[in-house]
């Protein structure tokens, strides 16, 4: 209170160190005293901005520096829940002289967005990491498993290493159309991509939506062999070259046939035909299937009920990037039997599988840098809600969930694509 008209300075207790709770996370923070220390001059020169300098001379790459550490990016990081990551992290490492283009720092990023979802200055990451990934690349700095995974899209069209005359194994006996085959034109062109052409649990959910396809009426065809991958991933983790060359090709084959819409099962490869092609002149109507089978829910007739608990999982390239979050609840809300319950993380905050932006592929980096896989951290949640079942719609998750559910001693949860959950309630 003011005395004689004058404000009395308040009386300072500064402490070496004290430890403070987050109001989010929980988490403890030491605060040391001589970082709040702000009555003399505050010694920036001391830094070295080179690193600042040779990122935002990238493409993307310029928000980095904006970055003036408020700290909200890291309570929603999924990587800095299971390590210690963030944008604000790595604002201080480039800070400190680290050379981001050399380190695994730059690998663990699974561009999720969420950190930009909440970014008052809006550091880009999704920009910024491929930007640094891809100098990376050039100078060979590329982690084994990934450099494997770029050799095999290039060469044979599929980050799985695949025959391109497999592509269409899985559809055998099932009523499919091939337009190589059978080129006249068609309503909707699906683009399988890689995992439910070839992994075996992939198969099985592309196997039920052929017959979910079907039953709805859906005018459909696939292109089989001359199918490649869109690629989106390996965009996000460096190959812009690889993106572009296999870009070409897919844009070549489509021009060869009549069709008005394309759907696909994969939200990366969503995100790339719709946000990413048009930036080269390449624009089709693009939707994931949920988006396709969500309106044609009155059309099914179902055989059985299901009693499972489920809860769902968002995919970040459906949901934030995308802003997709009601299709795949649509699908699964229609489903007769089932009983919803939503994880605490969920929609425009659900967690990250830790497949995005080259992650699928990198679990063996990421082991020495995170106490879990983003995976067994999302299978914990899921469990806690007392669920039987989590329901995914992205080809990566099922086998990384199924493996997660595995490792964390959670066998008792199943893990089954929407369209799985459908076609056992229809053609039971």
């Amino acid at each position: 209170m003011p005395i004689g008209g004058k404000k009395q300075p308040p009386e300072a207790n500064e402490f070496e160190s004290v430890i403070v709770h987050s109001t989010i996370s929980g988490r403890p923070w030491q605060l040391d005293g001589h970082w709040n220390r702000m009555f003399e001059q505050r010694v920036i020169w001391d830094y070295d901005t080179e690193g600042f300098e040779k990122i935002s001379a990238l493409d993307g790459g310029e928000s980095l520096e904006w970055c003036y550490r408020c700290g909200k990016c890291i309570p929603v990081c999924p990587v800095d829940l299971v390590g210690n990551y963030g944008p604000m992290r790595l604002h201080q490492l480039v800070q400190l002289g680290q050379d981001l283009f050399a380190s695994d720092q730059a690998w663990l990023c699974t561009t999720c967005m969420n950190c930009l979802r909440v970014c008052p200055k809006e550091v880009n990451l999704i920009k910024v990491m491929p930007a640094v990934r891809e100098v990376a690349v050039s100078n060979g700095n590329v982690p084994v498993e990934l450099q494997d995974v770029f050799e095999k899209s290039f060469r044979y069209g599929n980050a799985l290493g695949q025959s391109p005359k497999r592509r269409a194994a899985w559809a055998k006996g099932i009523d499919v159309r091939v337009l190589p085959d059978q080129p006249s034109p068609v309503d909707v062109l699906m683009i399988v991509e890689d995992y439910w052409s070839y992994h075996p649990r992939g198969q099985e959910a592309a196997r039920a939506f052929a017959q979910i396809a079907n039953a709805v009426g859906v005018d459909w065809a696939i292109l089989g062999a001359e199918e490649k991958t869109i690629g989106d991933s390996q965009r996000l983790a460096g190959e812009k070259g690889l993106f572009e060359s296999l870009m070409e090709d897919m844009v070549a084959t489509l021009g060869r046939y009549e069709f008005a819409r394309i759907v696909t099962p994969d939200p990366h490869g969503y995100n790339a035909l719709r946000n990413v092609y048009p930036t080269y002149g390449h624009n089709y109507e693009v939707l994931h299937y949920t988006q396709l089978l969500a309106p044609l829910v009155d059309r099914i007739e179902w055989k059985r009920s299901l009693d499972y608990k489920v809860t769902f999982h968002d995919p970040c390239y459906l949901g934030r990037h995308n802003g997709e979050y009601d299709a795949p609840r649509r699908l699964l809300e229609a489903i007769p039997g089932l009983k919803m319950n939503e994880m605490a993380r969920c929609r425009e905050n659900g967690y990250c599988c830790g497949g995005g932006g080259g992650g699928m592929w990198l679990d063996g980096l990421t082991a020495n840098h995170t106490t879990e896989r983003l995976s067994e951290r999302r299978v914990r949640e899921a469990v806690e809600t007392g669920a039987d079942v989590l329901a995914v719609c992205c080809p990566y998750e099922v086998s990384r969930f199924e493996d997660a559910a595995k490792s964390t001693g959670n066998d008792q949860l199943k893990v089954l694509d929407i369209v799985e959950l459908m076609a056992e309630a229809m053609f039971a």
